[in-house]
């Protein structure tokens, strides 16, 4: 994030997110099956809250504010969970199947309604519209879904490959930021026409979904799976969002997602840093 912020230039190749998206997609769902015995109901609980935040943010950022935060924040709350969720949630010593679950669960059935939700939200409710999402969704979503079930189907061994190309994955989700925010950089410097009033409120309504999302998922998951709902509902795929949000609504509605990116994963880092010193503490107990 830091080194797109200093090198705006690098938005030229911000066209690369399109296919680094799927590409990562295409690897979690090579080594993932979803099967009923994956679901439960805290997880269409989780669904249910994260289409519920993305449309009732939308809803009051149109009575309080101007169409371009509505929409930031529609991208920032319909977002499903992160790509990285699993990982993080491993790290805090957590249910990583319950994570894996709410990926799967949610990304299918967000990706599955935006085409129908998106359209509206920008305005544009006519057919080339709706051709225009479900072309975008297929390919970031759908595409790798189907080509990962077909290639596990005919190679089962497969399925091994992701695990041994976690360092792959992990540098493309890197790269990926790295041009979103060199385009959203490139953006602030260069548009003299957007007040900075706006962008703090870009950044201030995306902290506010950010907190609630968390907050929301850790009730949800009641006594029992408070941490991976949090984090299930908190931690985002903003680069999917991302990616429709500069195709389809431009650069300024773009930095509601770009900021959220840097909220959550603000609240990631102040977590493993916690867990860390929990863990350093016991070690020094038990010795």
């Amino acid at each position: 994030m830091l080194l797109g912020a200093l090198l705006p230039e690098a938005r030229a190749g911000v066209w690369l997110v399109g296919w680094l998206v799927p590409t990562m997609l295409f690897l979690v769902f090579l080594e993932t099956r979803l099967g009923r015995s994956s679901l439960t109901a805290r997880h269409l609980a989780l669904l249910a809250a994260n289409l519920a935040v993305g449309l009732a943010a939308w809803g009051v950022a149109r009575l309080v504010s101007g169409p371009e935060v509505a929409q930031a924040v529609f991208f920032c709350g319909i977002a499903p969970t992160a790509i990285a969720a699993p990982v993080i949630i491993s790290f805090l010593g957590g249910d990583v199947a319950f994570v894996v679950g709410s990926f799967l669960l949610t990304n299918l059935a967000v990706a599955g309604l935006l085409p129908l939700l998106l359209p509206f939200v920008l305005g544009r409710p006519t057919p080339e519209a709706f051709v225009q999402v479900t072309g975008s969704v297929t390919l970031v979503v759908f595409a790798p879904f189907v080509a990962a079930w077909l290639l596990r189907a005919l190679h089962p061994p497969a399925a091994a490959w992701p695990a041994r190309w976690r360092n792959v994955s992990f540098g493309l989700w890197n790269i990926s930021i790295f041009l979103i925010t060199a385009s959203a950089s490139h953006y602030i410097r260069e548009q003299t026409t957007a007040p900075g009033t706006l962008i703090w409120q870009l950044a201030g309504a995306s902290l506010a979904v950010c907190a609630l999302n968390f907050a929301l998922g850790r009730l949800l998951g009641g006594g029992g799976r408070a941490r991976e709902a949090s984090q299930a509902l908190g931690q985002k795929n903003t680069t999917f969002t991302l990616y429709l949000a500069l195709t389809h609504a431009g650069p300024l509605v773009a930095l509601g997602p770009t900021f959220y990116v840097i909220w959550h994963n603000l609240w990631n880092s102040w977590q493993l840093h916690r867990a860390g010193r929990v863990a350093a503490a016991k070690t020094v107990d038990g010795r």
